[in-house]
């Protein structure tokens, strides 16, 4: 196999996605912290089954495909091992779309594309991540490819070179080496590239259950939410909303009838909906033709409750809507926990998107935020390091102006919400909310999930530990221990506030307990606790 065809890209293409996924749960398990969010498969995998939902059922060429294949990688990119593969994705996808043919030597060359595009999007690289990876495979490329002119051995040989990179990568970061770990996201590209290879050989991929393919489906309205159709209105192509249903079918009329109706409606709109038997049919499309979709029922049986509505007037309606409550700046939060969405809304925040540890939102997902706030500008809060990367991408995919404020903790953007003044600019909400910000000191408390050594401490299944922003800095066999020495950790000679936030699995009861604790031991600090909800985490702590 010398050159790749369109066919042949997109069993690739589907073979990375199948591969990642078979193997998303050891990828997840080589988080470095013993904490219940080493979700780098997870993150991975969802973001490459955006891509693939993007080209599921296409008959594209190679360079609609590539183009395809990419934006629904950043659509639906998620962390920072997301984010970075979706633009490991973009550089191939760039370069070879504009090759005439795919062979090893283009190949080879689109990966000198996908590192450069992977390390611009990252502020400041580390050596010994993914990056790393690609970078070592894009620079040995040119030499398989020129040995290689079958994409078989040259994938081989390209995985063998990734692979003796990925060991390395603990002597490159010392945090790898002391968790005894290679980078989770370079093994998680290593299975992508081997996903690639297994289906371009024809090898067999072990499927994986249904229930744990997370993939990005299509939202069809169900029988019982047809009437309440919410339409794209901003993107009108047929401008009227057809429902009826057909009763008293004619004798004659079979199941294969009915299915011909769909097919007729298909010609003449979208968004259609043929359901029921010979006993009744509930008919929904988009069309320009009503007549037709009505003259199409009458050739089964008589029509009953038609509903025809003019898409363009409601669009224009909801237009004047929005632009009489049109404001100048608005506001995105990120968060996990019933609790932390709630005060987020009561500090003016617009839309609440749900994600953080575990669950880190898509580009998608924080678009379609961003798109829902009614006004021309718009300031996110990610309150999650792995989050960040994501949220900058979403100013590629929309016309509104978007700020990021790079809050790496949820009580960092709850201190930052707090201080918006919505009479102030965009510029300027967002350097008065740094500065409020930058003031908090932030950590959390969990369970450890395995058994490790890591920053002086051994650690045992089971064990709370306390982690600030960079390392565990607390460790005990009971909660309340491992909370105090974390608020000691945090406090500093000029704090004055401890706020606590706890989370799913603490009661109220417990967390004041834990608050009368802090009182106690800083009876000059000023200590209040509010409910998150959030998972995984007992508590949440802010110090300012």
């Amino acid at each position: 196999m010398k050159v790749i065809d369109n066919i042949k890209l997109k069993e690739m293409f589907v073979g990375g996605y199948k591969n990642l996924l078979a193997h998303k749960a050891e990828v997840d398990s080589l988080n470095v912290f013993p904490v219940p969010d080493g979700d780098t498969g997870t993150n991975m995998s969802l973001t490459i089954a955006s891509a693939v939902e993007e080209i599921k059922s296409t008959e594209w060429d190679c360079s609609q495909l590539l183009t395809e294949f990419a934006r629904g990688a950043l659509k639906g990119a998620r962390g920072n091992s997301g984010v970075i593969l979706s633009q490991i994705i973009k550089g191939i996808a760039r370069y070879l779309g504009d090759e005439p043919q795919i062979t090893t030597k283009a190949f080879a060359k689109s990966l000198a594309s996908a590192r450069d595009v992977a390390y611009s999007a990252v502020t400041k690289p580390k050596e010994g991540t993914v990056l790393t990876v690609i970078r070592s495979m894009a620079e040995h490329a040119p030499a398989i490819a020129s040995k290689n002119s079958s994409f078989i051995p040259f994938f081989e040989a390209l995985l063998a070179k990734g692979e003796e990179t990925l060991q390395k990568t603990p002597e490159m970061l010392p945090v790898l080496k002391k968790a005894g770990v290679v980078d989770a996201g370079g093994r998680g590209l290593l299975y992508v590239f081997q996903g690639f290879y297994l289906a371009l050989a024809g090898k067999e991929i072990a499927d994986v259950p249904e229930d744990e393919q997370k993939t990005v489906q299509p939202v069809l309205p169900q029988l019982d939410t047809v009437g309440s159709d919410e339409h794209d209105l901003d993107n009108i192509k047929f401008a009227y909303c057809t429902e009826y249903f057909i009763i008293n079918l004619k004798k004659h009329i079979t199941e294969e009838d009915i299915e011909k109706l769909r097919d007729k409606l298909m010609q003449i709109g979208d968004c259609v909906i043929v359901i029921g038997d010979v006993s009744l049919v509930k008919v929904h499309v988009h069309t320009n033709s009503p007549n037709k979709a009505l003259y199409y029922a009458l050739q089964l049986g008589e029509i009953d409750k038609i509903k025809i509505e003019n898409m363009l007037e409601q669009h224009r309606a909801l237009v004047r809507t929005r632009e009489a409550n049109k404001k100048p700046l608005g506001m995105v939060a990120i968060c996990a926990g019933e609790g932390f969405e709630s005060l987020f809304r009561e500090l003016s925040v617009d839309e609440v998107v749900e994600g953080g540890q575990t669950m880190n939102p898509s580009v998608d997902d924080i678009l379609h935020a961003v798109e829902k706030v009614n006004a021309d500008s718009v300031i996110i809060l990610p309150n999650n390091k792995n989050i960040i990367m994501a949220a900058d991408r979403v100013a590629e995919l929309t016309s509104k102006k978007c700020f990021v404020v790079p809050t790496a903790e949820v009580p960092e953007g709850i201190s930052a919400a707090v201080v918006f003044d919505p009479s102030l600019s965009a510029e300027a909400n967002v350097e008065q909310m740094k500065e409020a910000f930058g003031r908090v000191n932030c950590g959390e408390v969990t369970c450890a999930v395995r058994k490790t050594e890591l920053d002086g401490f051994s650690i045992k299944v089971g064990d709370y530990i306390g982690l600030d922003s960079k390392k565990i800095v607390s460790h005990a066999k009971t909660l309340d221990k491992a909370v105090m020495g974390l608020v000691d950790k945090l406090v500093g000679k000029d704090s004055e506030v401890v706020t606590l936030y706890y989370g799913a699995d603490v009661t109220k009861a417990d967390a004041d307990v834990m608050t009368k604790m802090i009182e106690d031991k800083y009876p000059d600090f000023d200590v209040v606790c509010y409910y998150g909800g959030q998972p995984h985490y007992f508590y949440m702590v802010s110090v300012e």
